[in-house]
């Protein structure tokens, strides 16, 4: 059975960190909040496998999705703070205050992906999802891996608006997620 007090219990500091986002449909932070409400889901659901066959080919990947979910979000959050400066009067209420930079950051796991911290949340959700596998998970794997993708469309309409035929030449020389894949 799905524990849903404990579902909702983990909702409400999501509404709260998200709160200023969920108020505009045209930010991508609107549609990150069901990504992380999808990660809630799936790491609730199958949480309670997190152990079954840890030797199995299916939890050996799951792990090492994992893990580079943590080193993606790790690299992705510093090498933004660390190159990507402040953007001076045009800081987005809606962003994080490390996602309203100056710079376009071009260094690092930027140099090859888009977007390192929406990896980070597809390998946390595909590791997840790998836990244990059901119709209800296949079900939740495809919509969070939606909203990701919506979130990360959302996001480079944003950057575009910032950092004009800098970013679309960025575009053009980078991949979305998946190093040299997508």
């Amino acid at each position: 059975m799905f524990p849903w007090s404990l579902f909702i219990f983990c909702t409400l500091p999501l509404i709260w960190v998200s709160r200023r986002s969920m108020r505009n449909v045209r930010v991508h932070g609107f549609y990150r909040f069901f990504v992380f409400e999808g990660i809630v889901a799936l790491g609730l659901l199958n949480g309670p496998h997190w152990f079954d066959r840890p030797l199995s080919l299916r939890q050996l990947i799951s792990v090492i999705c994992l893990c580079l979910s943590a080193y993606f979000v790790y690299a992705g959050v510093r090498e933004l703070k660390q190159s990507g400066g402040r953007r001076p009067g045009q800081n987005t209420p809606e962003n994080f205050p490390f996602e309203n930079t100056g710079r376009l950051v071009t260094i690092g796991l930027f140099r090859l992906i888009r977007h390192p911290m929406y990896s980070s949340l597809l390998l946390l959700a595909w590791g997840l999802f790998l836990k244990r596998i059901s119709t209800v998970s296949v079900v939740l794997i495809f919509i969070t891996t939606l909203f990701v993708i919506i979130a990360a469309k959302v996001e480079e309409g944003e950057n575009i608006t910032i950092f004009g035929s800098d970013y679309v030449t960025y575009i053009k020389k980078s991949k979305r997620f998946i190093p040299y894949l997508w």
